[in-house]
């Protein structure tokens, strides 16, 4: 591919997604991936039916369904004495939403778009360390670390929560939370999974903690994470989120949670930050995409799906903005793309703070969102209308039913689904 119409900087979910998003709309697309290999690390995720409509879409949705599980129920309990407080019907999600709940492995999903982009076309580059981004007279080129330059009519910054590409924008820093986040995998042969249902993703919810559970590829695993406020990072020490930290965390929780904690790994943890949203996330013919525009923290399991819709509308608005002899008109696409997508991430990234701080309350406060959270009904979907129903493509195209509810008017307690977890 001796001209691309678009470069993609980063082959993670983000940027694998919105590669074979342009592509099926006809475009070349030419993807710079930094590491020598396409891989991704952690455990579980959480996908919504926000994106399974749009793996279903796609015509991966039943791929990823073979490689994941599709629960009953998102249970909601008290970390100190294991009560359940609330519930999600997964299966009534589906027929609400018309697409189901899904969990999967971090790797199979990614796998599954990496072979998605290479059954259509897309030029897949390994050892491209993107440093620097520049717009050019009808298009945009990239530096990478060798000196070597690209250029394109588009380039989408896909690089994750330290792009260089925000900095056209922004000059800020991410957001340390003080949190951080231990996972692990559970065999199928241990005793503790068999103990478990694994139809249900369960969340434990405690002072300055939770941790989290859920089965993966069809029950041979239980995906655990563990995720706790700092003491250390909140002293401003550099090392924080130390296994000894961990144990101490989960200190005064029910055995359920305590006798999870030997599974998790030791030697890696994830310290959690995100960014304070922008709403500028276009830049001549330079766009971000994903964690470079508007990485959250991950309370309501949005991440890796805002950064799939992301690449789904923009396919989309490239695709209205074709002409017959196939140029698109790139300004009036990325325009439509910046209009309707950094609100909605907006209130994502602020709502799943705010769903961090009610997950993690103590003391009377504590007791007060579980009287709250045991009085919603498990059928109550006021709070999750706007985050699961139809992906807007203009500003004014959601249906009154899905119309975004003000986070302020919200009481504490029912600002959220009960859903929703790292």
């Amino acid at each position: 591919m001796s001209n691309p119409d678009v470069i993609v900087v980063g082959g993670g979910i983000g940027g694998l997604g919105v590669a074979f998003s342009l592509t099926r709309q006809g475009r070349r697309v030419r993807l710079l991936e930094s590491a020598p290999a396409f891989g991704e690390v952690g455990a579980g995720i959480q996908l919504a039916s926000n994106c399974t409509r749009i793996l279903d879409d796609y015509g991966l949705l039943e791929e990823a369904k073979s490689l994941g599980v599709v629960p009953d129920a998102i249970v909601m309990r008290d970390a100190v004495d294991g009560a359940e407080l609330t519930r999600l019907d997964l299966r009534d999600v589906e027929k609400r939403y018309g697409y189901p709940y899904l969990v999967i492995h971090r790797s199979d999903l990614h796998g599954l778009l990496l072979r998605a982009c290479r059954r259509a076309g897309v030029e897949l580059i390994n050892d491209a360390h993107v440093t620097s981004y520049e717009n050019t007279d009808g298009g945009a080129r990239v530096t990478v670390a060798s000196g070597e330059t690209y250029e394109a009519d588009m380039v989408i910054a896909a690089d994750g929560l330290h792009s260089p590409a925000r900095k056209l924008f922004v000059d800020d820093a991410p957001v340390s939370s003080a949190y951080v986040a231990y996972r692990g995998i559970v065999p199928a042969e241990e005793p503790r999974v068999k103990s478990v249902d694994l139809s249900e993703v369960v969340v434990h919810i405690g002072p300055r903690c939770h941790f989290v559970h859920y089965g993966l590829r069809g029950g041979e695993m239980l995906n655990q994470v563990a995720v706790f406020e700092s003491p250390k990072a909140l002293a401003g020490e550099e090392d924080w989120g130390t296994p000894d930290e961990l144990d101490a965390a989960f200190d005064g929780t029910c055995d359920f949670v305590k006798d999870g904690l030997p599974f998790m790994w030791r030697e890696k943890w994830w310290r959690m930050f995100d960014r304070e949203p922008v709403m500028t996330w276009v830049h001549g013919r330079i766009a971000l995409l994903g964690d470079s525009a508007h990485p959250p923290l991950q309370y309501i399991a949005q991440g890796a799906i805002m950064a799939l819709e992301d690449g789904w509308v923009l396919g989309e608005h490239v695709a209205r903005n074709r002409a017959e002899d196939g140029t698109v008109d790139w300004s009036t696409a990325l325009a439509a793309y910046e209009a309707v997508r950094p609100e909605h991430c907006r209130r994502v990234l602020t709502t799943s703070r705010k769903w961090g701080e009610l997950w993690h309350l103590d003391g009377v406060a504590r007791e007060q969102r579980n009287v709250l959270l045991r009085a919603r009904d498990t059928h109550d979907y006021a709070f999750t209308d706007w985050l699961y129903g139809p992906t807007a493509l203009t500003p004014d195209q959601e249906p009154e039913m899905f119309t975004p509810i003000p986070l302020d008017s919200v009481p504490v307690g029912e600002a959220m689904p009960a859903g929703g977890a790292v």
